[in-house]
């Protein structure tokens, strides 16, 4: 491989590792608090759509992004009444969810630019930070899109938060033991409420990272399963923020793989290559069966 094409191959990385980072930022909140948020895959999905409806019909990426929240903002909170107040069950209601999300998504794409249309909207372009873009052969790692560095920025301020200050002590307590936090005082409802639309927020910014930041348009189902990719780089991280990032990189990496590959003059089946992050994940949390320590009252509901 020449130094031109890792180049390529550390961008294209990072570049596909950040919706993942976005939604798994997220997630890892959540489940510091005792909730699994598998509607992840739905609220990415939608944050996608709304990103891309709000920026075709404005003109405006920024204003797309907003609509990406909106849009997100009532799933998530569907999920948390679901789940917190109603005390469902977590898994099927997060799965129910995706289903839903994914048939009001295919059927408002399809109202609103046709079946087979492929309408390029307005989108964030890649800026080169000054100084390290002109570098020679990473130049192309520092030129991105703002998206990414606030991935990483957030990133960073939630790994702070959960490790240094008394609100990450309360979150992670209630993930392990939410009656005797709740003994305390503190009001473990209302926090888990919060993790549960903070989830929904980065998930947002994820999927809408795809329609506006990426490719600059909307395809039905275009997460691909991104938001259970999230799920499962919490998990491969071991519930950790910064083996999370490293889990979401790899992540990237293997999908970063379906393009560099062929540019390698290496030949493999294309369904391989499409496959590879999926089951690259089922053997990562495979191989760490019995390894992990997840919080102990993970998708348990509280009751007062």
């Amino acid at each position: 491989m020449s130094f031109e094409l890792l180049a390529v191959f550390l961008a294209s990385t990072i570049r596909l590792a950040i919706p993942l980072l976005f939604a798994a930022t997220g997630e890892l909140v959540s489940e510091r608090a005792g909730v699994v948020n598998m509607s992840v895959e739905g609220m990415m999905l939608a944050g996608a759509f709304g990103g891309a409806v709000g920026a075709a019909m404005t003109g405006s990426p920024w204003l797309g992004l907003v609509f990406a929240v909106l849009t997100v903002l009532p799933i998530a909170l569907l999920q948390s009444v679901l789940t917190n107040s109603l005390r469902a069950n977590q898994i099927v209601t997060g799965i129910g969810i995706n289903i839903l999300v994914l048939g009001m998504t295919t059927l408002g794409y399809r109202a609103l630019f046709g079946a087979r249309s492929r309408e390029v909207i307005p989108g964030f372009d890649a800026v080169p930070v000054p100084g390290l873009a002109q570098l020679p052969v990473l130049g192309p790692v520092f030129t991105q899109i703002w998206l990414v560095w606030l991935a990483f920025l957030v990133a960073a301020a939630v790994g702070w938060m959960l490790s240094r200050t008394g609100l990450g002590i309360v979150l992670r307590g209630i993930g392990d033991d939410p009656e005797a936090v709740a003994k305390s005082g503190a009001p473990v409802g209302a926090l888990r409420h919060g993790a549960v639309l903070f989830t929904g927020v980065m998930s947002a910014l994820g999927g809408a990272f795809l329609s506006i930041g990426d490719i600059h348009t909307f395809t039905e189902g275009m997460t691909n399963g991104a938001g259970y990719l999230a799920i499962v780089a919490v998990i491969f991280g071991n519930w950790s923020l910064w083996r999370t990032v490293l889990a979401c990189l790899l992540f990237g990496a293997a999908t970063a793989l379906q393009f560099q590959l062929p540019a390698l003059g290496i030949v493999v089946p294309n369904a391989l290559l499409i496959m590879l992050p999926y089951l690259l994940a089922f053997l990562a949390v495979a191989g760490l069966v019995g390894r992990q320590t997840a919080p102990r009252a993970l998708a348990q509901p509280f009751w007062k």
